[in-house]
């Protein structure tokens, strides 16, 4: 671990609130926790669009990932939050803050939401609150946002937050679970100089 990773280990990890949400560190000895994050990487429109290296497929798989992440906040490398709505708690999805680099001062945003939270622009606040997170609390100066060629959703949500298409990866992820077969990436990236994205427009059933 590199000194700069030491410096900014996030211990305890922080919430994060606004927008009618409530960001908070997922907890890998939670079973309602553990149980959540496992049906959100089950989803199957979730895994036509991702490939994890290690597939988490199980509860103890599960756990184990989640005690990765909050790892990896310890070690300043990433920060990874369960989304959940603000007054009640109800969990929605996923967001983190990954491959956290503090001597390029970047890092890599991705994210998930349940299916039943899907159509209120969960995904659009929450990249909202985690990237005024990376560039106030973080102090990073350049954010990247990477998704699979074709999945127009996650375009949509990126460009509303001000993460512009900066150009497509050929061949720089895997397939729909396959670790032997790759496709094409668009590359999406916003810096700490560009201007906030005005307010949208009311969500519409399609949103995420």
């Amino acid at each position: 671990m590199t000194d700069a990773h030491v410096q900014f280990s996030v211990q305890p990890a922080p919430e994060l609130t606004g927008l009618g949400l409530r960001l908070r560190p997922w907890d890998p000895e939670s079973d309602a926790d553990v149980s959540a994050y496992l049906r959100g990487l089950s989803d199957p429109e979730l895994q036509r669009w991702n490939t994890p290296l290690r597939f988490v497929r199980d509860i103890g798989t599960a756990r184990e990932s989640l005690r990765t992440r909050v790892a990896a906040a310890v070690g300043g490398t990433g920060i990874s939050f369960c989304v959940t709505e603000a007054e009640t708690g109800e969990t929605l999805g996923h967001i983190g803050v990954n491959e956290i680099d503090h001597v390029m001062s970047c890092a890599r945003i991705g994210y998930w939401v349940l299916p039943e939270a899907r159509g209120g622009r969960v995904a659009t606040r929450a990249l909202t609150l985690a990237t005024r997170y990376g560039f106030t609390d973080l102090a990073l100066h350049r954010l990247e946002l990477g998704h699979a060629v074709g999945h127009e959703v996650s375009c949509r949500v990126a460009e509303r937050c001000g993460f512009r298409h900066e150009g497509t990866l050929r061949g720089a992820m895997f397939e729909a679970g396959r670790h032997d077969a790759f496709r094409d990436v668009h590359l999406h990236g916003r810096l700490a100089t560009d201007p906030e994205p005005a307010p949208d427009r009311k969500p519409s059933p399609t949103d995420t």
